[in-house]
């Protein structure tokens, strides 16, 4: 199989290449976005031509917490739309057997019903902080579906959930919740400081899973002969974010008091997804969040003391 991952160097295309390299006859497919800008249409309908993979994984995007994407949303939209239009796009005209889009948790409603089932798609409205992201994912998700639908190819989608993991980027301001607690705490903890502000009131729950059990799940998911259009992918069990920041500072070793900001956004109450459908087809998250982030921690020391952290 000739495995084309775009991506592969953000968190998710990491992960996924530590996956596929353990698997045998596999061949991949890697240029980086100076080899080849996903942005541009002729560029990737080129690498794909000359290529001609098996299978295509698109796991690039622009990617940010809820600063980021409230201060950039024209970005996150143009740019998100375009990765999606382009890389399908060449697939389908190059006759690309199978594709995986992966999207986000956060298309569906932001008061969806909880857990989050698949079929929530489009019922109500999305989150303001993160519409212009959502709305690219889910044009992406529903071209993939309606290539499947008009020309009976093999294109679907996998939505999993809040991501982390090694490789994720630790940017003071555009980071997402996680990432940027774990760089939080751990200067706090260096320059000895006795607080750490934390956003919003620290009630709403999220869910995370271990990028690399995502990478397990795209596996899978490739294996199976008559995939759903697209799927939820997660643990199935969400933490509020109070206790998602106390478990931070303790993997971190953080001593001193933790304060609340609640004059900073909350985002969505609550995303937790429905994973009846994945589990039924045979496959769950093995990592539990106190194991991963203490994984996680230790590929962050590790990153910033190789300076490759992502910053």
């Amino acid at each position: 199989m000739k495995l084309y991952i775009a991506g592969h160097q953000g968190m998710v295309g990491s992960a996924l290449v530590r996956r596929f390299q353990r698997e045998a006859g596999v061949t991949l497919v890697l240029r980086t976005r100076r080899e080849v800008d996903l942005n541009n249409q002729a560029a990737v309908d080129a690498l794909v031509g000359a290529e001609k993979p098996d299978v295509v994984i698109v796991a690039a995007a622009k990617v940010g917490g809820i600063h980021a994407n409230n201060t950039y949303p024209a970005d996150f939209l143009f740019e998100n739309l375009a990765i999606a239009s382009n890389t399908i796009g060449a697939a389908f005209k190059h006759k690309v057997p199978r594709l995986l889009f992966l999207g986000s948790s956060c298309i569906y409603p932001k008061l969806a019903p909880q857990p989050m089932p698949e079929d929530c798609l489009l019922t109500s409205a999305l989150e303001p902080t993160n519409e212009a992201y959502a709305i690219a994912k889910i044009a992406g998700l529903k071209l993939c579906q309606y290539y499947r639908k008009q020309h009976g190819v093999l294109f679907y989608s996998a939505m999993p959930t809040n991501l982390y993991g090694p490789g994720d980027n630790y940017h003071a301001q555009n980071s997402h919740v996680l990432p940027a607690l774990i760089r939080r705490f751990h200067e706090a903890k260096l320059a000895g400081r006795p607080e750490v502000t934390a956003w919003g009131s620290g009630t709403p729950k999220r869910e995370f899973l271990h990028v690399d059990d995502l990478a397990d799940a795209c596996a899978f998911l490739l294996n199976l002969k008559d995939p759903p259009d697209w799927i939820n992918v997660g643990t199935g069990t969400d933490v509020t974010i109070r206790e998602l920041t106390e478990c931070v500072a303790a993997v971190t070793g953080f001593k001193g008091r933790i304060t609340w900001d609640a004059s900073k956004p909350d985002g969505t109450p609550r995303k937790l997804l429905d994973v009846t459908r994945l589990a039924q087809l045979g496959w769950k998250a093995r990592l539990g969040l106190r194991e991963g982030m203490e994984k996680t921690y230790a590929s962050f020391l590790t990153e910033q003391a190789s300076g490759t952290l992502r910053t």
